[in-house]
């Protein structure tokens, strides 16, 4: 049977599990769909319209639709179209960065998705729909950004849609609480638009159920878990999308006690209205917090120990990460936004000024790492997939290395060995990740992360059932104070990958929880190290131990524990909060910072909290 349209509404006659509003035009005028670009979480684009499906970010509207994007945000955005129905008109569409707005018509039936390449977890989505068929239609086929395509029925396609789903509706986020003892959690429910779907070969599906039926649902949490071992110190998160109430914008820092695992203190900035804080760094006394606000153009810098705030500094638009130099303790930001060359700026120890701005030949870095002397950086550069390194005593960039296996990789973090040898860079659309010899810009291999993935039908297994390891959308990669391993984050798959970086090979995998985002190493005690993992759309920070044992075997790799990050009434905090408690975890900072080149350097009072090894953790 046919979909009946009655003005702006779409009944599913023979697969009838909803109605959805559909976009239409009158009287021979174009239909319109407008997508507001917000500092919002869960609406970064945002439909005018309001919900569909319960989320902020879907359209359903007929073939020769308008899509206008408008610019509501303190920074710059591109508006990418992610995914399409293959050999669609007016496709692939894309923008530079810019504030302003834009405009694309959509004439395929089929689902359309767009992001923003400097914020990609950004996203918006428009099913053009086909009336005389049944279902709404995704498409036969949809091919991403990045060149591949691949059937609306493959494991690819429904596990990109279930993200979008749980991104652009918080009701979906996965939520933690304290239960009394012995009281089971409440399970983990996704909600999805009740409606059927036309897919590959004109197959119609009830979507609720396909993804429910691969993905399960109401499922079960797994149990908040304090590590057995303390840490050394503390470890911030910036949970971006928490919501206080003397602020528009989103976002905190949080401050974990290492050793308890309890939330110390909740920073806002309400006076400043800090804008979605992304990532942080320490200065050498491990007094300061250096706070990138990446949906603005500032830098906040506040005390670690009162949170109380010291100054605030334009940048340039995006600021995404922020590190210091070993040598000297300068403060470099990366300027995700800026499509120039002098895309990284230097301020002074304190970040108390603008020294200058570094030309490391691209625009649009991310997540940069710096040396363990102090004089190599190195910038994954979003748009161009690339990645600079910089030479500080000979003040130019030496190499640009290509990375990635695709024009539209979008590098987006990197890791380097604590000798400065190699390096990594984490290629967020190409699931790839590609290692480089620091001193000559020679690509030494590519790791794929998908290497036991089919796009098609799902995770690969072992000749004995075990899954093998896989990781989708990496993200932050940093490795080990000792070098000897490195830790992905995964925020497709909300999987936790552990590479040994003698080999560059894959040698574990672990679970871990929705929009799995930043990682950064804190020092266990006694010995070794944990990593923790930040988690976008699920209020725990994640607890990683690679190699409990010390014995360089890391077949038992762990999540050894689950930390709410939430806090309480009791809990410190210059705002109180209103909404989405814990949620948008992202940056991560340890404190003391273990790396080698920074951990020498660190006051005695925490270098007493330390073992030998760890002071000096390479070789």
């Amino acid at each position: 049977m046919r979909k009946q349209v009655v003005g702006a509404v779409v009944t599913l006659a023979a697969f009838v599990v909803g109605s959805i509003a559909v976009v239409r035009g009158s009287d021979g005028d174009r239909g319109r769909v407008e997508f507001e670009l917000t500092d919002q979480p869960g609406a970064w684009y945002r439909n005018t319209a309001g919900p569909v499906g319960g989320s902020n970010s879907l359209a359903v509207a007929a073939p020769g639709t308008e899509v206008r994007f408008s610019g509501k945000s303190h920074t710059v955005h591109t508006m990418t179209s992610l995914l399409f129905p293959t050999g669609a008109e007016n496709m692939p569409f894309d923008t530079n960065a810019q504030k302003g707005s834009a405009e694309v018509v959509l004439k395929t039936p089929g689902l359309y998705v767009f992001v923003c390449k400097i914020h990609p977890y950004m996203l918006g989505a428009v099913i053009v729909d086909d009336a005389a068929t049944d279902g709404l239609d995704l498409g036969e086929s949809i091919t991403l950004v990045n060149g591949i395509t691949v059937p609306t029925s493959s494991d690819l396609a429904t596990r990109l849609l279930r993200t979008f789903f749980i991104a652009t509706n918080p009701s979906n986020w996965q939520t933690f609480v304290k239960f009394p003892a012995g009281a089971p959690p409440t399970p983990w429910h996704i909600t999805y638009p009740d409606v059927a779907v036309r897919i590959t070969g004109g197959v119609v599906v009830d979507l609720p159920a396909v993804l429910s039926a691969r993905y399960g649902n109401d499922t079960a949490l797994p149990p908040l878990v304090n590590p057995a071992t303390p840490g050394v110190g503390e470890v911030w998160v910036d949970t971006q999308f928490e919501r206080t109430a003397g602020k528009d914008k989103p976002g905190t820092a949080s401050r974990v006690d290492a050793t308890t695992w309890s939330v110390l203190r909740k920073v806002a900035m309400p006076s400043i209205d800090m804008n979605n804080p992304h990532n942080m760094w320490t200065d050498r006394s491990q007094k300061l917090i250096y706070q990138t606000e990446w949906f603005d153009s500032k830098l906040t810098v506040f005390e670690r120990e009162t949170g109380k705030f010291v100054r605030r500094i334009s940048v340039g638009d995006a600021p995404s990460h922020v590190m210091t130099r070993t040598d000297t303790d300068e403060v470099h930001v990366a300027l995700n936004g800026e499509e120039g060359p002098q895309a990284v700026v230097e301020l002074s120890p304190g970040a108390k000024s603008v020294q200058r701005r570094i030309d490391i030949g691209r625009g649009n870095p991310h997540a940069h790492w710096m040396s363990e002397d102090g004089k190599t950086m190195v910038t994954p550069n979003a748009f161009t997939a690339d990645s600079s390194i910089f030479n500080f005593p000979a003040n130019h960039t030496t190499s640009i290395v290509p990375t990635g296996v695709t024009p539209g990789a979008i590098p987006i973090a990197t890791g380097m060995m604590p000798d400065s040898s190699k390096y990594y860079v984490s290629n967020f659309l190409d699931s790839t990740i590609t290692v480089i010899q620091t001193k000559t810009g020679n690509v030494l291999g590519v790791i794929n992360l998908l290497e036991h993935y089919s796009p098609i039908t799902g995770p690969l297994h072992d000749a004995d059932g075990r899954e093998l390891p896989f990781g989708g959308l990496p993200i932050q990669t940093p490795v080990s104070p000792d070098g000897r391993y490195m830790v992905t984050a995964n925020t497709l798959t909300a999987t936790i990958l552990i590479t040994d970086t003698k080999t560059d090979t894959l040698v574990n995998m672990l679970h871990g929880d929705p929009g799995a985002h930043g990682v950064q190493f804190g020092a266990k005690k006694g010995g070794g190290y944990y990593a923790y993992v930040a988690n976008k759309f699920a209020n725990v920070l994640t607890v990683v131990d690679a190699d409990p044992n010390g014995d360089g075997d890391f077949s038992d790799a762990a999540v050894v524990g689950r930390v709410l990050l939430t806090g309480d009434a009791a809990t410190p905090t210059d705002d109180r909060i209103v909404g989405n408690a814990g949620m948008g975890g992202q940056g991560v900072l340890a404190i003391p910072v273990p790396y080698n080149g920074w951990v020498q350097q660190l006051p005695q009072s925490w270098k007493s909290l330390l073992t030998a090894k760890q002071i000096n953790p390479f070789p």
